[in-house]
């Protein structure tokens, strides 16, 4: 049976879609159910969630994830939007420095960092913005650093058809600095290297000595 939240009533049991007039729409509903589901963990952890902090508590928390999980409902096509271009130019292209912020898949904590992405063009390269928009596409969802490393090196492999992509995602991790171990300093470093980057040492330095030399200063 499918349950229904009604956060103007805040009760222990949610309401039956049955006893609406009209029943939500799914995005309504999705919302609706984080909502139910984040009053009861307050319930749960033994707070009142009907006391002045926490009233709207569940619904902050399900627009928060709204936000956060929006990866989820881009549709690649359409960020892309045309801005892939014929150009006769064949050495690296290199963004780096992109600050990203995700959600760990396993315990839904934050790990953020930068993410570095280089691709070595193939007669198409692609409007500067849209790498910052790839990455960000694949952190707003429920991660794990290596699998979005991964996903944005294929995606733009897939896109330019290029001699080759190289990805580093730098990340702190906050469910192993917060909890379990409580390393508040340890970094993980993660990297894809397709096509000449995988292939040819020197492109590959290239591409490290270039994320590694200090940005511009402004």
């Amino acid at each position: 049976m499918t349950l229904f939240y009604n956060p103007q009533i805040l009760t222990e049991e949610p309401v039956e879609m049955t006893q609406l007039n009209l029943p939500p729409s799914p995005e309504r509903l999705a919302h609706i159910n984080i909502e139910a589901s984040v009053y009861n963990i307050l319930k749960n952890i033994g707070e009142e969630p009907e006391r002045e902090g926490l009233l709207n508590t569940p619904n902050r928390v399900a627009r928060m994830f709204d936000e956060l999980t929006s990866g989820y409902h881009i549709e690649p096509e359409k960020m892309i939007n045309g801005a892939v271009f014929d150009v006769d130019y064949d050495e690296m292209v290199v963004v780096k420095d992109i600050d990203f912020y995700s959600l760990c898949e396993h315990h839904l904590l934050p790990f953020y960092g930068r993410a570095h992405v280089a691709y070595m063009p193939n007669g198409k390269v692609i409007g500067l913005s849209k790498i910052p928009r790839i990455v960000e596409m694949f952190a707003r969802r429920l991660q794990i650093q290596e699998q979005m490393t991964s996903q944005i090196a294929s995606f733009l492999q897939d896109t330019l058809n290029p001699q080759g992509v190289a990805v580093v995602v730098e990340g702190a991790h906050m469910c192993s600095m917060m909890r379990g171990v409580k390393k508040e300093n340890a970094k993980m470093k993660t990297s894809k290297m397709l096509g000449i980057f995988k292939e040819d040492q020197a492109t590959r330095r290239e591409f490290i000595a270039h994320i590694n030399q200090q940005s511009l200063g402004f």
